[in-house]
């Protein structure tokens, strides 16, 4: 059989270089969703690799491959909830925000996964420097770009005055929910206190 060295010829099929791995998303996300079932169930003293790999169904090889130890792996789920942080509330006025803001997060923060979460590696950060940076960040920054936009947007209305000092401002905004609900961990909110701490807050922001 002869062939016309002017016609195309397939070209051979490229194989991937040996030892190549690709790393499939949606294993990724079922070991990250395997990470925040582990760390609510063993914590993060007991909580382990094999445990994990369990879990999401996943060969130890696949959680190494992604990441070198659990302390990377939580560290690198903390910054990405720092990145993605909440939605910002736009409602047309600073208590409606705030209100929506609240219901939001107090709903997130009594998750039972966050509930068992939060608290252990708050313990955990007081014995790992690492740990209570990125624990630090993940919460703060998350918090923060959300209380500035709540800020900015009521300044912009005129419900603010022009200046207020934004780090005090999110202190006031984050930090009654989250001592009630991760710091002395309150079984159940009032009824009202959404409601409360929202006109509470509304007023404390403007005598800033």
């Amino acid at each position: 059989m002869t062939t016309n060295a002017d016609e195309p010829q397939p070209r051979p099929r490229r194989r991937a270089p040996a030892g190549a791995a690709v790393l499939r998303q949606d294993v990724t996300e079922a070991i990250r969703a395997a990470v925040f079932e582990e760390l609510a169930a063993a914590g993060y003293a007991r909580m382990s690799i094999e445990g994990i790999a369990r879990r999401a169904g996943v060969g130890k090889t696949a959680v190494y491959r992604r990441w070198r130890s659990k302390l990377h792996l939580v560290l690198d789920l903390l910054s990405a909830i720092a990145v993605q942080g909440l939605p910002a509330p736009d409602t047309g006025s600073l208590e409606g925000d705030l209100r929506l803001l609240y219901e939001v997060t107090s709903r997130a923060l009594r998750h039972p996964v966050a509930s068992q979460i939060l608290p252990d590696l708050q313990a955990e950060a007081a014995r790992n420097p690492d740990i209570a940076e990125a624990l630090q960040k993940a919460l703060r920054e998350g918090q923060d770009s959300v209380a500035r936009g709540i800020v900015a947007a009521a300044q912009a209305r005129g419900e603010l005055r022009p200046g207020a000092d934004h780090a005090l401002a999110l202190d006031l905004i984050s930090g009654p929910l989250y001592w009630r609900s991760v710091v002395i961990r309150s079984p159940k909110l009032p009824k009202e206190y959404l409601a409360a701490l929202t006109r509470a807050t509304t007023e404390a922001l403007k005598a800033l």
